[in-house]
């Protein structure tokens, strides 16, 4: 059987075992330290953001960033369909109601429009929206200055989950610092990683110095163990920064094989009937964090998202559907939901990611690329 091509497997700078070894040598083998102070600093010198927490998952900074704005049982909150449930999943923790909100076809992320009617008609139902969670799908960037715009008319606080995102930009400002609190992760897929990790980021040190109390169990300022609040156990570890602290060192050159990756699908794929691929918006600069197409059987003799993914299968290449937007999942179908034309939906029948992690050689990649032409001859 040929080698297996994954989709986005974790990619090693070099200089990681270095900070990894320094917390080894110096013994800080613990939830906080030296590498942790150091990521979060990198975090912020990259994001042109304030302040930066490094946690355990993006999912935890989810989580925190909802507690800081006060969502309490019975609270609702707007959230992208199109995404991963953990994006999710922290809004239904806190025993909030989410509100699905369909997206729009030029970034596949939230709709504006659709958006708006959800916040009219939520609030006409006496339920104004606690918070508007836009997600940065496969690392371009959502339609974020309509969404702040759309936003502050209601007064409603943007929380960013650019988990998919980190590198990315709209008119060179960085995704995740346009609303009051940006989610990043370090998912062993993700651009970089730490193994498992999240940060949040954000332009006020009051959220940042809570997330830090509240993640390190709400622990009082006393001698002894004392608690005044309920707290989690969210903070990153010194070992996973160090790893954070050597990728951020090549998360330039990551984006840089991933955009070049996608330029040589496009170059090679987009004259086959029924592929198409997801061009930036003027002023967006997307970070390809996956490199994703949609399969029109009706203009493609009749080939389909999944004969395409089960041809690379048999080759032993990993590929995988777009998300399955949350309205359609059995756990949140129950939910509220908006749209302004099942963008979504169609995205998840015709859409498949294609093999992208910048550690993809260019044999694989043409691998990958014949299998698919191959399939239309």
């Amino acid at each position: 059987m040929n080698s297996k091509i994954w989709l986005s497997s974790p990619h090693m700078g070099g200089q990681e075992f270095a900070f990894v070894k320094e917390a080894f040598d110096t013994n800080w083998i613990a939830p906080l330290g030296p590498n942790v102070d150091g990521f979060e600093q990198d975090l912020v010198a990259y994001t042109g953001s304030g302040y930066a927490a490094a946690l355990s998952s993006g999912t935890a900074a989810l989580h925190l960033a909802l507690i800081m704005i006060g969502v309490q049982p019975g609270d609702e909150v707007i959230c992208q369909s199109f995404t991963f449930s953990a994006t999710v999943n922290p809004i239904v923790y806190l025993g909030a109601t989410p509100v699905l909100v369909d997206s729009e076809s030029e970034t596949w992320n939230i709709c504006p429009f659709a958006l708006e009617k959800a916040i009219v008609d939520r609030i006409a139902k006496g339920k104004k929206p606690k918070a508007i969670l836009p997600v940065h799908l496969y690392g371009m960037p959502a339609k974020i200055e309509q969404i702040i715009a759309i936003a502050a008319k209601y007064d409603i606080p943007v929380i960013e989950d650019a988990a998919e995102a980190l590198g990315s930009t709209i008119n060179s400002k960085a995704a995740g610092t346009f609303g009051i609190m940006g989610v990043l992760s370090f998912n062993g897929n993700k651009i970089i990683t730490t193994s498992g990790g999240g940060a949040l980021i954000s332009d006020n040190q009051d959220f940042i110095d809570r997330a830090r109390f509240l993640s390190t169990q709400a622990r009082d300022a006393a001698p002894h163990y004392q608690h005044s609040q309920i707290g989690y156990n969210y903070r990153m570890s010194n070992i996973c920064a160090g790893i954070g602290r050597g990728q951020m060192l090549v998360l330039d050159k990551h984006k840089a094989q991933r955009r070049k990756i996608y330029d040589t699908y496009a170059e090679q794929l987009s004259a086959l009937p029924g592929i198409k691929f997801l061009p930036e918006p003027a002023g967006f600069k997307s970070n390809r964090w996956l490199t994703t197409i949609t399969v029109d059987p009706a203009a493609g003799k009749g080939i389909t998202r999944e004969n395409i993914r089960l041809e690379l299968e048999k080759d032993n290449v990993e590929s995988r559907p777009l998300w399955k937007p949350m309205h359609l999942q059995p756990v949140f179908q129950q939910y509220p939901y908006y749209t302004n034309g099942e963008v979504s939906a169609a995205l998840f029948d015709k859409g498949l990611c294609l093999p992208s992690g910048s550690n993809m050689s260019s044999a694989d990649q043409e691998r990958v690329v014949n299998i698919i032409k191959k399939i239309y001859e």
